[in-house]
């Protein structure tokens, strides 16, 4: 049987505890990513299992979706029987119950089209990454399986949104701990885990680094902090950090390397141009900047945008500034509908290996998202100070006015509302950042021409 840590150890015998008892406790088990979660569930369920092999018993865990999570859950359970010697009495029947002697745990799905009614769960009843799991899901079709025999419930998982099945689960449990005094939620943020690996912390420390503190995939999956719901993409704080002091910049500098990012202007619906005009095709141009570590800073020292128009004759004016101007290493173009066009024509005039052609779907806008909140956070992204332009004022306009929204399966959308004026030159800031990431650390080594 695989020995748990201190951490690991104290839910798990509380839940086993309570299914020994017959007390019909409801628990939440949250620990920082990696921690070792799914490795004691396993340890539970193969305990219980054992206890109930001669006389019978059912266990029922749900996962949000059957592959690859519920897949992994029947592994680490079928590995954990196999570590505690019972091998050889358990087996793997239609491909989601194990059976050990006259006992089963039967795994589900908890996507919202599953059918799961039916089920009986008379030891315990388990959802993993309960934050992505349906709430309306978990009432109708699982917690009624636990009722037959008043049997136990964990739900695990790591923060996400406030209104997350795990956060109210959570304070339904800490406001069922006030009155009687029984601990139910059990919450170890990642310095648990590095108390006892150290090169977890080592890892955790380096993301720490990486995103920055207050990035909401480091607040949420290692410090377990929930997000509040309908916030802004970027803090006053963080904002703060990208206010620099450096000018705005008229062309290259002589040993400096560029990148840009470029926003296409997109057809708007009616209602929205009726709201706030025609979208604009917004320019951002930034410096690399190395002052140790693997990753470049970029300091913004150019910002354009253009409103109303076409494309032919947009063209050789962005061609200008990023070939002749600002002999930009490598530039990230919005090629989503009609800026695909544009995306091949700047290939080539500059070259394929210098244009990014980034398409936006619902998660690589999210992936941009996160990588401007990285950078932002982190202060790898600085823009130039107040210059008296319309191209700083509504660039800080937009990143101020920037709404964040993030869905269970942790995908970032993020926008300025339309009845508060357009986000195009946060977006080329965003793309920017993404055309910087391929910056390689030979340039902090003195090959400034040699970037990627």
């Amino acid at each position: 049987m695989t020995e748990l840590r201190p951490y690991q150890a104290e839910p798990a015998r509380a839940i086993v505890e309570s299914v020994r008892r017959g007390l019909g406790l409801t628990f939440l088990v949250e620990m920082g990513r990696q921690m070792g979660k799914n490795e004691t569930s396993a340890w539970v369920e193969s305990v219980l299992l054992a206890r109930a092999m001669a006389a019978g018993g059912s266990g029922v865990k749900a996962a949000p979706t059957f592959k690859p999570q519920v897949l992994y859950s029947i592994e680490r359970l079928t590995g954990a029987l196999e570590r505690a010697g019972l091998a050889e009495w358990a087996r793997v029947v239609e491909g989601h119950v194990v059976r050990l002697g006259r006992a089963r745990w039967t795994f589900y799905s908890a996507e919202p089209s599953a059918n799961v009614v039916g089920g009986t769960a008379s030891l315990l009843l388990e959802i993993d990454e309960a934050q992505d799991v349906d709430p309306d899901k978990f009432d109708k079709d699982f917690r009624p399986m636990a009722s037959a025999f008043n049997a136990t419930t964990v739900l695990y998982g790591t923060a996400w949104e406030e209104t997350s099945l795990l956060e109210r689960e959570k304070h339904a449990c800490t406001v069922a701990e006030l009155k009687d005094g029984v601990r139910r939620t059990f919450v170890y943020p990642w310095e648990f885990g590095a108390r006892h690996n150290p090169a977890y912390g080592k890892f955790v420390a380096a993301e720490r680094e990486r995103l920055g503190a207050n990035h909401p995939l480091f607040t949420t999956q290692y410090e377990l902090k929930a997000l509040p719901g309908g916030g802004r993409l970027l803090s006053r704080a963080v904002l703060d950090l990208m206010r620099g002091a450096h000018e705005r910049g008229a062309g290259a500098v002589a040993g400096s390397s560029y990148v840009a990012g470029l926003d296409v202007a997109g057809e708007a619906a009616p209602e929205e141009v009726a709201r706030r005009g025609p979208d604009f095709t917004a320019l951002t141009v930034g410096e690399l900047v190395w002052r140790g570590g693997d990753l470049a800073e970029v300091e913004v020292r150019g910002l354009y945008r253009w409103q109303g128009v076409a494309h032919d004759e947009l063209y050789p004016l962005v061609v200008r500034l990023l070939r002749d101007v600002w002999s930009v290493k490598r530039v990230a173009v919005d090629s989503t509908a009609i800026g695909e066009a544009l995306a091949l024509l700047l290939e080539r005039a500059l070259g394929k290996e210098r244009v990014v052609a980034y398409r936006y779907t619902q998660r690589s806008k999210s992936d941009l998202g996160y990588g401007l909140q990285a950078a932002a956070g982190t202060g790898r992204v600085r823009v130039f100070a107040d210059d008296g332009s319309p191209e700083w004022r509504a660039l800080w306009d937009e990143l101020r006015l920037c709404r964040a929204r993030y869905s269970p399966s942790r995908v970032l959308s993020w926008e300025v509302d339309p009845s508060e004026g357009h986000d195009d030159l946060a977006n080329s800031l965003a793309l920017c950042v993404e055309a910087s990431g391929a910056a390689k650390r030979a340039v902090a080594r003195g090959r400034r021409g040699d970037v990627y």
